[in-house]
């Protein structure tokens, strides 16, 4: 029993460190999950989304320090009763989303690791069981060190914590893991390799036959039945590829123009998922900031996925000298975190990426 529960003690602490370790490199992308946990297609708690960011640093620092604490041994009753806790809620949390396909990727590691809701309610169950055998064998789970040793380990992985989100929550990520880092082409990430495979689907046709309904099963084919035609029912029955980009748009009056900006020398995209949410107060050097390139003549826009009232709001009461886009909002969150933000592209591939708090490192800002 020692053994296993010793076992059990190191693979859950170190799961949770690291589980909370690449949640805290992006803690933004982690509070824009819990907003869709709250939104009134999943849990319907809408008066938690504003506090969705400190909701999700506080409950990643949470779950480093939980780690370290079941690591060093050191007030095990409380660390045991809050790791139930917290993975007790998340597997209930996960099996909502999977049984009623509500949200498609938990967001447990990120964007480093992408899981499936069953995925992500299996991961979640067998933690469970581990910390149920760690409550059952409690009495093998020995501090290493005394305890002063103990809280000042814990004080310094808190302070580094807290150092470490507040750097990544005014800037951007340390490690970016989605497709649209720095030196990636988005061209080529659109990209779908010749011979990947093809989705499947199956259809089920449903006909009233003398009165009857009668459902035939095919690949895709309309039967050929002597009745009137009521519906028909599609499952997808294999997933295809799906290139990593896949819902990139650059839109105006309905027309993509994505293509047409990708194949510019000299790109500076001016991202602002929600102009309404936008940060006002950086808009003067934003401002300053685009006058610059276009004096260099880079070509400048504005993406955005907020109507066109807003987005003539913003240009006339900043002088904005260039116009915005639509861009569906959450390709705009994947994209940068930060609101806005600003990207340089090569014929699409991006040289630069960077929060509002950094313009001042991009090539044309001084």
């Amino acid at each position: 029993m020692k053994v296993i529960v010793t076992i059990s003690r190191i693979f859950v602490g170190v799961l949770f460190i690291i589980s909370g370790l690449i949640k805290l490199n992006d803690p933004v992308g982690f509070s824009f999950k819990l907003e869709e946990y709250f939104s009134p297609a999943v849990l319907d708690l809408p008066f938690f989304t504003p506090y969705a960011l400190a909701l999700a640093i506080f409950l990643v620092i949470l779950e480093v320090v939980l780690g370290v604490l079941l690591l060093l041994g050191y007030q095990k009753k409380i660390t045991l009763w809050s790791l139930m806790g917290m993975i007790v809620f998340f597997t209930f949390l996960t099996f909502y989303s999977a049984y009623f396909n509500k949200v498609t990727d938990c967001g447990c590691f990120g964007d480093a690791v992408k899981l499936t809701p069953w995925e992500s309610f299996t991961k979640d169950v067998i933690l469970l069981v581990l910390i149920i055998v760690l409550f059952l064998g409690q009495k093998f789970i020995k501090p290493i060190f005394k305890p002063k040793t103990s809280v000042s380990v814990l004080m310094v992985s808190l302070l580094a914590c807290i150092l470490f989100v507040n750097q990544v929550n005014n800037h951007l990520p340390s490690i970016d893991f989605r497709p649209y880092k720095i030196g990636a082409s988005i061209p080529d990430g659109m990209t779908v390799p010749e011979g990947a495979p093809k989705a499947i689907f199956e259809y089920a046709w449903t006909f009233d036959k003398n009165g009857t309904e009668t459902t035939i099963v095919t690949n895709g084919e309309y039967p050929t039945v002597d009745g009137e035609f009521i519906g028909v029912e599609t499952e997808e029955i294999q997933k295809g590829y799906e290139p990593p980009i896949h819902d990139f748009t650059i839109e105006q009056n309905g027309v993509d123009r994505a293509d047409e900006f990708l194949s510019e020398q000299n790109l500076v995209m001016v991202i602002a998922y929600d102009l309404a949410k936008s940060n006002f107060e950086v808009y003067p050097e934003l401002k300053q900031v685009t006058d610059k390139a276009l004096a260099k003549g880079y070509k400048v826009i504005g993406m955005s996925a907020s109507n066109e009232q807003w987005s003539n709001k913003v240009i006339d009461e900043y002088s904005l000298d260039f116009p915005f886009y639509f861009t569906d909002e959450t390709t705009l969150k994947t994209i940068v975190r930060s609101n806005p933000g600003v990207l340089v592209l090569e014929e699409g591939t991006i040289k630069y990426k960077v929060h509002y708090n950094d313009l001042d490192e991009l090539p044309f800002a001084n």
